[in-house]
């Protein structure tokens, strides 16, 4: 017998199996056997000649099984050489490729809410910025007789104002429909939308496309900024599941515990108020670089103003009628309205492509399923909710301080003593101010949250004060210093208590149904406000004031008294959220882990009928309230 015949036939396991055996080729550049035999590559693979003799087997067994297991694989046909080829990476790591899909997860909650944030400041600024310089324009009395000679432009501009102040009165019976019918993210893409069609109108100016798209603006107003504040608090709700998708009731899909996503909602808010107050600032460009450029000095519109700041009555009594000294060209304000289309078109994109959805589409079936007759009345049944009701006074004058200081304190205050030229550095200071000193909310993390809402309600009750007791003389140019200051100071004021309130409504209100009702709210009483200080432009500047400082007063006072409830533990009512009815023909949505039948949907619409959504739940703790 030769050495190679003893070779295969030594182990007694083998005796069907040839000495060849063909292993896998790894990167490592491994040899089989102990270099005794011939080898070669032949297709990637790596082939290796047995030992030829008994005693070399015994110093080196491994060979021939491996060869057994190979040739048995053969045997075995190709499913089982697929799966060894298809099989997992000795090197994959599960753990480590877990964190970097949640890594990848969290970046993208940073990205929503970033693009969100950088979309609303350009709609609100492409806003703000065509109104204020339309306005201008159409306040000049030869702009109007030049170009509109048989157009009431005035006519026309009161209206557009109405429309945009008066429509969102009735905005509280169609925002949670809308919102719960599109989704969070398709609400503001349809509002940011209506903005753009909103700019679009300006090209042609006239009553049939000024007015109907004002109207638009008004319907929009209320859904833009109900659906913004509800998809900022999501994503802070989203940011802490993946920030912590190892504990146990984010894997089982439960409500996180209290005050578990309150430092992500004051960081995510405290980033889309940083934001969002720079819309101030870029609102002021079409005005610095175009308007400025045509507009008289202050010697001369200001030549009939008698009285400023708090002796003054109305809007600036006495403004001259010819506030530019040269017409612009149209092909110019073409060029400055393409600007502002690109600039809203490029936040309509934004929304449309960089902001993620709100809700998986389990959570948007849901939310729809429960009625719509129930979306309807649930706004109205919250407001029963004690902790709603002390907050109303801060959502109005939430509303009240916004417009005062761009128009009574700008116009009445800044215009009648600096000129016109410098309204738009007025704005500026205001809104650097606020986007700078909304960071501020982030002592939310470490302090109580009372501090922000009550320190600038301070702030703005002495500014009140001073205001009232100071009537500053026309062409006063000497008072620039002090104005800029008041500016700063009450945009600091007016961050805290933006930032504040929302902040405020996403760590009283964490469950994830009840959001876009509760910012509706909101900003229903806030559109309200505006609409209550357009109805009083033509009263004395010290009724104004008085009118401010009373609803401040009253908001400071109703807060702290809810926080003492809160702190006392007082029981408040919450409506009851109905279950999601789903239909049971056709194609029907399950819920998970579940193996619904005909009889147990009947169990659930018995259920349902046998707990009705007028019943009113009243939670027994809440222990959120003390953060």
């Amino acid at each position: 017998m030769t050495g190679t015949e003893q070779s295969c036939q030594t182990p007694s396991w083998l005796p069907f199996l040839g000495c060849w055996r063909r292993q896998r080729h790894t990167s490592r550049g491994d040899i089989g056997g102990d270099g005794k035999g011939d080898t070669w590559m032949t297709r990637g693979h790596k082939q290796t000649e047995c030992p030829t003799d008994a005693a070399a087997m015994e110093k080196d067994p491994s060979c021939c099984q491996d060869a057994a297991k190979t040739a048995a694989g053969e045997m075995l046909g190709p499913e089982a050489q697929l799966d060894d080829i298809v099989g997992a990476h000795t090197d994959y790591n599960e753990e480590e490729e877990e964190q970097k899909y949640f890594r990848r997860k969290r970046l993208g909650v940073v990205k929503n809410v970033l693009a969100a944030s950088l979309a609303a400041m350009l709609t609100y600024s492409v806003y703000l910025g065509l109104l204020q310089m339309q306005l201008i324009l159409h306040y000049d009395e030869t702009y109007r007789e030049v170009k509109y000679s048989n157009m009431e432009l005035e006519d026309i501009d009161r209206k557009v104002l109405m429309g945009i102040n008066v429509t969102p009165v009735v905005a509280l019976l169609y925002t949670p429909v809308l919102i719960r019918f599109f989704g969070t993210k398709w609400t503001m893409f349809l509002a940011v939308g209506i903005y753009a069609l909103f700019v679009s109108s300006n090209y042609w100016e006239r009553y049939f496309t000024l007015v109907p798209s004002a109207v638009a603006i008004g319907v929009a107003i209320v859904p833009f900024w109900a659906s913004l504040g509800n998809y900022i608090t999501r994503m802070a709700q989203k940011y802490y599941e993946y920030a912590n998708y190892k504990e146990e009731h984010v894997q089982e899909q439960r409500q996180a515990p209290r005050g578990a996503c309150s430092a992500y909602i004051v960081v995510f808010q405290t980033i889309f108020y940083i934001c969002f107050h720079l819309s101030f600032v870029c609102a002021q460009m079409p005005m610095l670089f175009f308007l400025n450029n045509y507009i008289y000095q202050l010697n001369h519109t200001l030549s009939g103003v008698k009285h400023c700041g708090t002796l003054s009555h109305g809007m600036l009594t006495g403004f001259n009628k010819t506030v530019l000294d040269s017409l612009p060209r149209s092909v110019n304000l073409i060029m400055v309205e393409s600007v502002l289309m690109a600039a809203a078109f490029l936040a309509m994109l934004m929304v449309l492509l960089l902001c993620g959805s709100a809700y998986g589409t389990t959570e948007e079936i849901d939310l729809r399923s429960i009625g719509w007759g129930n979306i309807f009345q649930l706004p109205f049944k919250h407001m029963r909710d004690y902790r709603l009701r002390h907050l109303l006074p801060f959502f109005i004058y939430s509303g009240f301080e916004v417009l005062f200081v761009c128009n009574d304190f700008s116009l009445n205050y800044g215009v009648c003593t600096l000129g016109l030229e410098k309204l738009a550095y007025l704005l500026i200071a205001y809104g650097f101010s606020a986007s700078t000193c909304s960071s501020l909310a982030l002592c939310m993390l470490r302090l109580r949250r009372q501090y922000p809402l009550l320190a600038g309600a301070l702030l703005h009750a002495a500014i009140l004060v001073m205001l009232f007791c100071w009537a500053p003389k026309p062409q006063q140019v000497e008072q620039a210093p002090l104005l800029y200051t008041i500016a700063a100071l009450w945009g600091m004021g007016s961050a805290l208590n933006k930032t504040g309130i929302s902040i405020l409504l996403g760590m009283l209100y964490e469950d994830k149904e009840r959001q876009d009702f509760i910012f509706t709210i909101y900003h229903w009483w806030q559109a309200l406000a505006i609409f209550t200080v357009y109805l009083w432009s033509g009263l004395p500047m010290k009724a104004k004031l008085s009118l401010m400082l009373l609803a401040l007063g009253l908001a400071a006072g109703s807060y702290i008294w809810m926080e003492r409830r809160l702190a006392q533990r007082v029981a408040f009512r919450l409506p009851r959220m109905p279950r999601p009815r789903h239909r049971a023909s056709g194609y029907r949505y399950l819920e998970e882990d579940s193996d619904e039948t005909n009889s147990e949907d009947e169990g659930t619409s018995r259920d349902n009928s046998q707990h009705p959504a007028e019943e009113d739940e009243t939670p027994r703790d809440d222990g959120e309230q003390r953060n």
